[in-house]
């Protein structure tokens, strides 16, 4: 046979062989892959960023409930810890779907982390995600429940306290029938009810204007206000109780200070503070209201020689329906809200308000406001 044949049928027959064993190393590193893939899977393409990405707490576990991915909103809340979960109700909704394989959601209540004692409150859902893993999502429903608390309360209180001055004119209007021959029960039973209808309509309108200042932001329509003017309108409109109750009131400080806000809400918190003084002072003392402004700040001050404030109250006065004295604000016709009411309209100017009390020698309550500076003021000048 011709050598060069030879070399030729060598050539291509080596070709061949070669061919062959690459096609079996090729197929047999497919199958070593497909091998892989099903023997130890990882977690799918993406839920490693979707994880960083979202708001929820995102939290994936795999088949021996280890913890294999967790995002920051997981860990802040406390529910991951030494790469587990740490409640036990999270670990029943995981479970559960692990036997039924159907998606679990679920409102739950929970210590924030394996030391604290603070509560939250999450919507927890956990379904699979893939043929290994679990994905937990959980939202946070804190400040939803925290809300939903404060309106039953209010609710709550707002009920109670109609129910006095309502079932104290029923119970007077049932009693004037029998009296009816006797003008002097008439008169006092007619005093009565009238001080019961007032009673009434200042907690309609309290409430009101509570609810009126939550639903509202007054500093979207501010205006320039002078703070000289809103200290001598809170005044003048308690000048009726003030010769009853025969006190004296006493205002000064530095003259002209502005802020920025609504004037009749903030007379309005000013008279709530200058009526409450008045209402626990005695006869023949005195009530101060100074203003002065410092670093930007606007602080007004009412002082009184009142009954003053026990410690363990101070941190609950403003609060809705809260008396000091409940025998004392029955007799005086006080509703609770006024303090309240002061609080959410200087809150809304972009303020805070603060208490010092002693008992037995007064309290003074400051209102602390954002000085409204010259930049700002020529800036209001211009618009209009």
């Amino acid at each position: 046979m011709d050598s060069g044949l030879l070399v030729l049928l060598s050539v291509a027959l080596g070709l061949a062989v070669g061919s062959v064993f690459v096609f079996i190393l090729f197929a047999s590193a497919r199958r070593s892959e497909r091998a892989a893939i099903i023997v130890d899977p990882s977690v799918p393409d993406g839920v490693d960023q979707v994880i960083d990405a979202i708001d929820s707490a995102g939290v994936v576990l795999d088949a021996s409930n280890n913890v294999v991915k967790v995002s920051p909103a997981a860990l802040a809340f406390g529910l991951v810890w030494n790469q587990g979960l740490v409640h036990p109700e999270l670990v029943d909704m995981v479970d559960s779907v692990r036997r039924t394989g159907e998606p679990v959601s679920r409102d739950v209540s929970l210590a924030r982390g394996p030391f604290g004692d603070a509560t939250i409150h999450l919507q927890v859902r956990v379904a699979r995600l893939g043929s290994r893993y679990l994905l937990l999502l959980a939202d946070d429903r804190t400040e939803a429940h925290r809300l939903e608390e404060v309106r039953r309360d209010f609710i709550a209180n707002i009920s109670h306290e109609l129910k006095t001055p309502i079932g104290a004119i029923s119970l007077l209007a049932e009693a004037l029938e029998p009296a009816s021959d006797d003008p002097v029960q008439v008169r006092k039973f007619a005093k009565r009810l009238e001080t019961e209808a007032q009673r009434l309509g200042r907690i309609t309108r309290e409430i009101i204007e509570l609810s009126r200042l939550q639903a509202s932001d007054v500093l979207t329509s501010a205006e320039l206000v002078d703070v000289d003017t809103v200290v001598a309108n809170a005044i003048d409109q308690n000048h009726v109780q003030v010769d009853a109750r025969m006190v004296t009131i006493v205002s000064g400080g530095e003259k002209g200070a502005q802020v920025f806000g609504d004037e009749g809400l903030l007379v309005l918190a000013l008279h709530n503070l200058i009526a409450n003084a008045v209402q626990y002072s005695g006869e023949g003392t005195r009530i101060g209201v100074g203003v002065r402004v410092t670093e930007g700040i606007v602080e007004i001050a009412v002082t009184d020689q009142g009954v003053g404030i026990p410690e363990e109250d101070l941190g609950r006065v403003f609060e809705r329906f809260f008396r000091v004295d409940q025998a004392r604000s029955r007799n005086t016709g006080g509703t609770g809200l006024g303090l309240s009411i002061v609080k959410h309209v200087i809150e809304n100017h972009g303020g805070d308000i603060r208490v010092w009390s002693q008992p037995l020698h007064g309290s003074t309550f400051t209102i602390r406001l954002p000085a409204a500076s010259h930049a700002a003021t020529a800036s209001l000048g211009e618009q209009q």
